[in-house]
């Protein structure tokens, strides 16, 4: 019988998870700790002292987006993610596409992830003094390695991990931003940095575009926020549990980098120095922390963002893990990739998306790039493929939720999914038009590798069989006789 005249019987993933376990997941795959690290430091670069505005933006646009997120997991269930929401939607070629981008999305943040603890690391050796430089492809290298066996295990194991990850750094970072606060505004602060509400002040010249443009680094900050619906046959009551583990995520992600952000634009000082400073910096955490409390504190916030980092990077990994399972299981062929361990892991899938990121790694090395740039280059390729399943995941949920047969959304907040949408795409087009190489050739990559999966569509019988196989896993989300239409 021909693979797309059958539906197959699906692997199974163990239902275990609670909504605590799921928001973790989504927290760890963010990792604020680690992301504040750096990228607050980027967004000055551009901004100046304005610097809160990247991340207010990209906040604003990241719960506009996430409303679709969340409406369409209270009906959707599926380790696939995006693929699975948009596969039910919009259709399984475009679902298919959308998973595809998300995976290149999750494996390139993984390695960027991977390539900026090997920053850290030798930042750390440096700091206490440690005569031994590797060179940053040998410690991500190790870090990929670990990232490979803890991910074989149990999933709350990981959810574990990647909480107590961000706990224990978050504590340190909070502690920091208070006493950055509290010498700030007594006027004893180390170089006599005062408050000043000049951390919402703008250069001059900035508009809006300057503010989309740096977003990046705010959309950057909150990728892997939907990491959560990768959880969707892990999570005992998925239709509850996801969306609340959603927007617990984003509203404790927001809130800590609004005051961290604020915290280190205060701590440099507002003046030209201290921006200049700020926008140069490959280490806040550090310069701040030796600056303000004491080296102690400086080298255990560099420690708090290698773990956290880790934990992004097995975030990543376990979320591009379960994609790939996802889209190799619903294609109607029998492939290794869907076996799942007795720990309930995808191993071969987890093992293949390690081989991708391993191969980023090595390309970005073969380029001679500084670990800096090295890091941001993986960044942004991987923030520009999540804007671009963001785009169709959000052009799904209008459709299923505003024009669809099942869900009674009122009609008038229609008007916050076309916003998010008209802001994700402002924002894509600002970093993929007018940029200095190598980012103008970003958006072109991560093109060639929409393109690649596209003409993997139209294999014979792909595109029926993951129509199936969703409807299957996901009978409740469309009424009796309505099919999914194919684009």
């Amino acid at each position: 019988m021909e693979n797309d005249q059958r539906t197959i019987e699906p692997a199974k993933l163990k239902r275990e998870l609670k909504v605590a376990d799921a928001a973790a997941f989504s927290v760890g795959l963010i990792g604020p700790v680690g992301v504040m690290a750096l990228l607050g430091a980027g967004a000055a670069s551009m901004l100046g002292g304005g610097a809160t505005w990247a991340f207010i933006f990209a906040l604003v646009a990241v719960a506009l987006v996430a409303f679709g997120f969340v409406k369409l997991s209270r009906h959707i269930a599926h380790t696939g993610s995006v693929y699975a929401t948009v596969g039910l939607t919009l259709g399984p070629r475009a679902g298919f596409i959308a998973g595809w981008s998300l995976l290149l999305g999750y494996v390139t943040i993984g390695a960027g992830s991977g390539i900026e603890i090997g920053l850290f690391v030798t930042q750390l050796f440096k700091d206490l003094g440690i005569a031994f430089e590797p060179d940053w492809i040998w410690i991500t290298i190790v870090a990929l390695a670990l990232v490979v066996i803890l991910g074989r295990r149990e999933v709350h194991t990981i959810t574990r991990l990647l909480l107590f990850a961000e706990l224990i750094g978050a504590v340190l970072v909070v502690i920091l931003d208070i006493v950055i606060f509290v010498r700030v505004g007594a006027g004893n602060a180390p170089s006599g940095q005062t408050f000043s509400w000049k951390f919402l002040a703008l250069p001059s010249g900035t508009d809006i575009s300057v503010i989309a443009g740096a977003a990046v680094f705010g959309f950057l900050a909150f990728a892997g926020f939907e990491g959560a619906a990768t959880l969707g046959e892990e999570t005992s009551n998925p239709k509850r549990d996801i969306p609340r583990a959603i927007k617990i995520a984003i509203v404790v992600v927001g809130v800590f980098y609004l005051i961290t952000i604020v915290a280190q634009s205060l701590g440099y000082g507002l003046d030209a120095a201290g921006i200049k400073k700020f926008g140069a910096s490959s280490a806040p955490y550090g310069d701040l922390a030796g600056a303000f409390v004491g080296q102690w504190l400086a080298d255990l916030l560099t420690l708090a963002a290698i773990f956290s980092l880790f934990a992004i990077f097995v975030g990543t990994m376990a979320g591009a893990s379960r994609v790939l399972f996802a889209l190799a299981r619903d294609s109607g062929t029998q492939t290794p990739l869907t076996r799942v361990s007795k720990h309930g892991s995808p191993t071969v899938a987890l093992t293949t998306v390690a081989v991708l990121a391993f191969l980023v790694i090595l390309i970005e090395r073969l380029t001679k790039a500084a670990v800096l740039d090295a890091t941001f280059w993986a960044l942004t390729i991987g923030t520009i493929a999540l804007l671009v399943a963001y785009v169709l995941a959000t052009l799904g949920a209008i459709r299923f939720l505003f024009f669809g047969k099942v869900a009674s959304t009122p009609k008038w907040q229609i008007v916050v999914p076309i916003l998010g949408l008209a802001l994700v795409v402002y924002t894509l087009y600002k970093n993929a038009v007018g940029l200095d190489a190598p980012y103008s050739w970003f958006p072109y990559m991560v093109v060639g590798w929409l393109l690649i999966g596209f003409l993997i569509s139209f294999r014979k019988g792909l595109t029926s069989s993951i129509a199936r196989n969703l409807l299957a896993m996901n009978t409740p989300v469309l009424e009796p006789g309505e099919k999914v239409n194919e684009l």
